[in-house]
């Protein structure tokens, strides 16, 4: 049995690991690893109290779980030795890498023990566990600074390092890959411009291309959210920017489906102004809404009624979106309606305290200080709070406070006959 000064006897904790990235491909598998440490294991009468083994990626410190695991086995005195098959199946990161070192400072990691090398807690044999580990480390570094470098090299191309937008496809042909435009999804790509510029809605351009029955790469019916992406989507004149938010834009090789004068025309038409970007606009609770008769989403709409004193009034609809049904009956509700609705049900809505978010806690809690002291004498229960919480905040709350109401709430809704019901 393998001693330290004939007095500390080594219980070691054979950690085998490999990561399913591609910078992994070629090193040895899991089941080769304990293979190959085992016999050395019996061979050298090395004692093995423990064997663990994970798939996971060492370049970030603190996110392999097993690992993190062995490291409370070695501070709890459970393991005092690793037995790995090199140094670089520990740790790829400084992070990790450090917490080895401090073990072995602590002297509570007394050795480790790779195939081919041995490191205990001396100087020297510490400062070339830390070369060696410092060396995966760069090696992974340079090797992501190579692919950013050959990313960039295909965008300067005019080659786009992902999967192309629907209208295109990659093709590979005598080892050379190219984007070339899809014969099926290509012409109607270009319609849906042609039809944008002519002042066309987005809902308007989905009806005409469920008539024509067009769909994604999978087969699906294309969704209006998907409608408005293509519709400001510059790849299909022939630029890109990558990253996306960069600010970094590149002329693409491949052969455009629209001219940049029909594209500029379009999005002058869409509604999508800077002032009300499509889909900036918030309605709490379009969220937690499904619709009754067809399972639907739910969308919000903004009417405004100009009034005789030339003022305008503000409303809001909830409606079916009829992704499910095109058909759907179910008629739409105003959020007036709907706020009425759901006060009457005010005691079945309940807030999941377990999971709710922080910031709504604080919320709840200042109001329920707030409460107590406009009414000292009476103590108020979190239920109680809660429930006063969600009729203010339903009653006279911003949007901001409605939202963060609705997405902690643990019931289901549906739009039905007008009237919200409570389906789950």
């Amino acid at each position: 049995m393998e001693k330290i000064g004939d007095k500390t006897e080594l219980k070691y904790c054979l950690y085998a690991r490999k990561s399913s990235e591609s910078d992994e491909r070629q090193a040895m598998s899991i089941d080769s690893q304990i293979k190959e440490m085992s016999d050395l294991a019996r061979k050298e009468d090395i004692k093995i109290v423990k064997v663990v083994q994970e798939s996971y990626s060492a370049k970030q410190s603190g996110q392999r779980p097993v690992f993190m695991q062995l490291l409370t086995d070695i501070r709890s005195g459970a393991v005092n030795g690793l037995l790995t098959w090199a140094p670089d199946r520990l740790s790829r990161n400084a992070g990790d890498l450090g917490s080895l070192v401090d073990l072995m400072d602590d002297k509570k990691l007394v050795k480790i023990r790779t195939y081919s090398q041995s490191f205990t807690n001396t100087p020297s044999e510490k400062f070339m566990l830390m070369i060696l580990c410092s060396q995966a480390k760069l090696e992974n570094d340079n090797r992501g600074e190579n692919v950013k470098r050959g990313i960039r090299a295909k965008c300067e191309m005019g080659w786009r390092p992902c999967m192309p937008p629907i209208g295109y496809y990659n093709r590979a042909m005598a080892g050379i890959k190219d984007v070339v435009i899809d014969p099926d999804r290509g012409p109607f790509i270009t319609k849906m411009f042609e039809h944008a510029a002519k002042g066309e809605s987005g809902r308007t351009i989905k009806a005409w291309l469920d008539s024509i029955e067009a769909t994604s790469r999978k087969g699906k019916p294309i969704t209006l959210s998907l409608v408005y992406l293509m519709l400001k989507n510059p790849f299909y004149y022939g630029t890109f920017e990558y990253p996306i938010g960069s600010g970094t834009w590149y002329k693409g090789s491949h052969e455009p489906l629209i001219s940049k004068e029909l594209f500029d025309k379009a999005q002058k038409q869409i509604n999508c102004t800077k002032k009300a970007k499509w889909g900036s606009k918030e309605f709490p609770f379009r969220r937690f809404l499904t619709c009754y008769s067809c399972g639907s989403t739910i969308v919000g709409e903004e009417k405004f009624k100009t009034l005789k004193n030339g003022k305008k009034n503000r409303h809001i609809y909830y409606h079916c979106s009829r992704q499910v049904d095109r058909n759907c009956k179910e008629m739409y509700l105003s959020e007036t309606q709907l706020i009425e609705a759901l006060l009457a049900i005010s005691g079945k809505l309940t807030v999941d305290k377990l999971s709710m978010e922080p910031e709504l806690a604080k919320a709840i809690q200042k109001f329920r200080s707030m409460l107590e002291t406009v009414n000292p004498k009476k103590k108020y229960t979190k239920t109680e709070t809660i429930k006063n919480y969600a009729k203010y905040v339903l009653e006279k709350g911003t949007d901001f406070e409605r939202t963060q109401l609705v997405r902690n709430l643990n019931v289901k809704l549906a739009i039905h006959d007008r009237k919200a019901v409570i389906i789950g």
